[in-house]
């Protein structure tokens, strides 16, 4: 068995899953990685199944390193939010709704109210699929405990979730049309596309200037934006782009990504935005050119 071609082959799988679990993509490709080393390591007797085994040694790992974030998480100044995946791993819309859903900021943000082991139990079942004899050997527990495990942590996603209820097209539409409202800088225009009780979520983790609180309501949301642009430099460029899967908004100083937006929509009116600005989150993001 050639043991690096097997890995490349689930890589992605493996990617998935554990960006899934820990919402920053440079976390998840140092668990892929020790999931690697691993996997070179394992005797060939301990393999019944690369699958199974790597997504054993992956999921066990990211539930390690979950925990192990919990208080950097607490401690973390304003808001939390995942590392935007901006162009890439957008799964087709044609057949795999669940797994796109699962990969948006939304999405992610509603799992970090489960426990890791409640996480890793969700994200394996509704996610990927996975039966609970696959999952009880993952996580180590029985398949009752995992089929409790996910009643439980069902009913605190769906609590928990808005779902979106308009198409791709017209969110990548409302996306546009927000973009072009506030170039106008007109706060009225703005507000009126917001719902009323319209969230915004600045993630600057301490190192750019962002809101260290949700900010709330049309008006206040509206007002926020309009005065970004009062401010913005002359070289600041947006460019839609797709942000872990739906449309979203890459800004751009000097050709450098500062900030990756996401909205959620509902009933033609936009409902939530999600802003990072966070450097460490942006590593990833491609420079315009």
């Amino acid at each position: 068995m050639d043991r690096t071609a097997t890995f490349e082959e689930h890589r992605g799988l493996l990617f998935s899953i554990a960006y899934r679990m820990l919402g920053t993509a440079s976390d998840a490709e140092d668990v892929v990685q020790e999931a690697f080393l691993r996997w070179e390591r394992a005797a060939d007797a301990d393999v019944a199944s690369p699958k199974a085994f790597l997504s054993t040694v992956v999921t066990r790992l990211a539930i390690d390193h979950l925990r192990a974030a919990r208080t950097q998480r607490e401690e973390y100044v304003g808001p939390w939010l995942p590392e935007p995946l901006v162009d890439e791993t957008a799964p087709s819309p044609a057949d795999q709704m669940v797994l796109a859903e699962s990969l948006s900021m939304a999405f992610l943000v509603v799992l970090e109210q489960l426990g890791a082991v409640e996480r890793a139990v969700f994200i394996l079942r509704e996610v990927f699929d996975y039966d609970y004899a696959e999952i009880a050997r993952i996580v180590g527990k029985t398949p009752e405990h995992c089929r409790q495990v996910l009643h439980r942590a069902r009913e605190r996603v769906v609590a928990a979730r808005r779902r979106p209820t308009v198409s791709r097209e017209e969110q990548e539409r409302l996306t546009h049309q927000f973009l072009a409202t506030i170039a106008t800088g007109d706060v009225r225009a703005l507000a009126a596309m917001l719902a009323d009780d319209v969230v915004l979520w600045s993630d600057g983790g301490g190192k750019r200037v962002a809101a260290r609180n949700p900010i709330r309501g049309s008006m206040r949301v509206a007002r926020f934006f309009a005065g970004i642009w009062r401010k913005a430099p002359p070289d600041v460029t947006f460019r839609m782009a797709l942000v872990n899967g739906q449309p979203g908004v890459v800004t751009y100083l000097a050709g450098r990504p500062y900030h990756v937006m996401v909205f959620d929509v509902a009933d033609g009116l936009v409902t939530a935005v999600r802003a990072v600005v966070n450097p460490d989150k942006l590593r990833r993001v491609p420079d315009l050119h």
